[in-house]
């Protein structure tokens, strides 16, 4: 399956990136040296944790260049507006309750529930896409089914969401 992303998820992965290689792995590199030339490598907690933050870093930098590389980013910005509930829609329903939620239906790296942003591969994305204003649908969560009407579907810009660990 495609690794869907929105352009601001890429956006948020390619400044990540670029703080981990210009910024963050610069500064352990120069610390982890600085704690190597005070002698006894195998007692010195600066060097040993240096040494692991480094180790850290590449691997997230490894796993940001991958994602990016094979990421079908969807621009929401140019997508006319759609009759019908697509990845980027943002969608508001009123569940059998009467309570009112707005989702973002975004890629699995992107999900923030806080925010209303909710992967496309979720139970409640599933069950919106490819739905039109006025649809009920029924959600089959662990906590039991709930039916939800869809009241409005809008495609712009995403919410904003919670900060990457590096921000």
């Amino acid at each position: 399956m495609p690794h869907y992303i929105t352009r601001e998820g890429a956006k948020r992965y390619a400044e990540e990136l670029n703080q981990l290689m210009t910024v963050e792995r610069p500064r352990i590199v120069q610390e982890v040296a600085a704690a190597a030339a005070q002698g006894d490598r195998s007692e010195n907690a600066e060097y040993i944790y240096g040494k692991k933050r480094l180790r850290e870093i590449d691997r997230r930098v490894r796993f940001l260049q991958k994602r990016l590389e094979s990421a079908v980013v969807v621009d929401v910005d140019d997508r006319p507006q759609l009759e019908e509930v697509r990845f980027g829609a943002t969608v508001v329903v009123r569940d059998e309750n009467g309570k009112e939620s707005r989702y973002t239906i975004v890629g699995s790296d992107e999900v923030d529930p806080g925010s209303g942003k909710i992967s496309f591969e979720s139970p409640v994305g599933r069950s919106l896409m490819k739905r039109k204003v006025g649809d009920v649908i029924v959600v089959r969560r662990p906590a039991g089914e709930i039916e939800m009407e869809i009241l409005s579907i809008e495609y712009g810009t995403l919410p904003p969401s919670s900060p990457s660990p590096f921000e």
